[in-house]
């Protein structure tokens, strides 16, 4: 059994293609469940947000489990085999491992650093566990890369200089239109990235902020906690008409604002120079937007390309060694356990021999005093722990090493231990960069 991880994100897809890729809970709950009715897979973890949409999988054979991976994603989401083979990356064992903490991080994300990841990642676990498409092995994986991406958000100053894709939005806004304590900002949504939105304006010190959602009490919430004003979904055209500064993301599955809305509120704002700034996937504003006159429209793709550039921060190096660090130490901590049922057969093995040799001392020897016996067992277990101690290291050294299969069967062969304690281990296929 080993880890596979099929995807695309926004660093080998386009934006269109990862919109058309996107998947809501529903989605991923029917990629989930096709994949774990294939053969060559026995858990399945889907992981679909605005910058990548991964698949996560324990896997009996490499290259079936990627077949059944891209087929399934062909099924479920309709975007043809052959649109996907240029976008899609794949990562193996090792490899996987390091990709899944590196997500958690931050450091995979369009903004660097973001902390967003951490949520959808645990909102993915959770689905999968509730599904029951997620086993032992993608429990595992994913309660310590969420360990790791904690760790890498509490120990590390990689919040401070992180920057974000909202403040991207509003470096743009700033230079269209001047300070945004002169700015009135309207947030549309109250989800994660909404929340750090408005967190951002009101920190930000904006001259109004406003909040719109379908569901009123969230919005509220919000606007108690970042001193805004909040309104009703049905308000939104009224809203947008006010605003200077329009920033969406909803998670909805269609478009939120249209040409027509947004020509309306160009109308009634007379002309006056407005920013929208769509960080959802697929898209809140509709592209048109753009074309109206004093509208400019930031949208993923440009703010992406914004965020890209610059050389890395000491912060982010120390999160990615940080990363390696808790990569070996997982490797160390799964290699020792691959070869745990040798160990323990082996043990369980030498405890019987000195029972029954204790036993035959007793019948031969009985009356030996207590103190003596106490003695002599004393000695016989010294002398088993000394001559298993260096088998037992070596064994998880050697596992470490990715020798372990065949020291642990030398083991059960010169001791003679069950073969159904037998420890596996997997090797990997050569590299691969995209899908065969």
């Amino acid at each position: 059994m080993s880890l596979v991880i099929l995807g695309l994100s926004h660093h080998t897809a386009p934006l269109p293609l990862l919109e058309a890729m996107s998947l809501d809970a529903d989605g991923r709950r029917a990629l989930a469940a096709s994949l774990t009715g294939r053969d060559n897979l026995s858990e399945a973890l889907v992981v679909s947000t605005c910058n990548r949409t991964e698949v996560y999988a324990e896997s009996m054979t490499f290259h079936g489990a990627v077949t059944d991976i891209a087929d399934a994603l062909t099924e479920v989401t309709g975007v043809s085999r052959e649109e996907l083979r240029a976008h899609l990356y794949v990562h193996y064992e090792d490899r996987a491992i390091a990709h899944a903490f590196t997500v958690a991080c931050g450091l995979d994300s369009m903004a660097v650093g973001e902390a967003q990841i951490l949520g959808q990642m645990r909102t993915a676990l959770r689905e999968s566990q509730k599904s029951g498409h997620a086993g032992p092995a993608l429990n595992t994986l994913f309660q310590q890369a969420l360990r790791v991406g904690k760790r890498a958000h509490t120990e590390t100053g990689i919040d401070a200089v992180s920057v974000s894709l909202v403040e991207a939005g509003l470096a743009r806004a700033e230079r269209e239109l001047g300070s945004l304590r002169d700015l009135k900002v309207l947030v549309v949504g109250a989800g994660g990235m909404s929340s750090l939105a408005a967190t951002t304006v009101a920190r930000r010190g904006a001259a109004n902020l406003t909040i719109v959602n379908r569901t009123v009490a969230k919005a509220l919430r919000l606007a108690e906690r970042t001193g805004g004003t909040a309104r009703p979904l049905d308000e939104l055209s009224t809203a947008l008409a006010g605003a200077d500064v329009v920033i969406s993301c909803t998670g909805s599955t269609g478009v939120v604002v249209d040409l027509t809305t947004a020509g309306d509120a160009q109308v009634a704002r007379a002309g006056r120079p407005q920013v929208y700034i769509d960080l959802a996937l697929p898209h809140d504003v509709t592209p048109e937007v753009a074309s109206l006159s004093g509208v400019t429209l930031a949208g993923l793709g440009a703010l992406g390309e914004e965020l890209s550039g610059g050389q890395t921060p000491p912060q982010v190096r120390e999160v990615a060694d940080l990363v390696i660090g808790e990569v070996a130490a997982y490797l160390t901590s799964r290699a020792a356990e691959s070869v745990a049922p040798t160990v323990a057969a082996l043990r369980s093995h030498a405890a019987d021999v000195v029972a029954g040799e204790l036993n035959r001392l007793d019948q031969r020897l009985p009356d030996l005093d207590e103190v003596a016996r106490a003695e002599v067992q004393l000695a016989v277990h010294r002398i088993v722990e000394k001559l298993l101690h260096t088998p037992t290291i070596r064994v998880k050294e050697r596992a470490v090493g990715g020798q372990g299969a065949d020291y642990a069967q030398a083991l059960r062969e010169l001791f003679d231990l069950r073969p159904g304690e037998a420890a596996t281990a997997s090797v990997p296929p050569p590299e691969r960069g995209g899908m065969p």
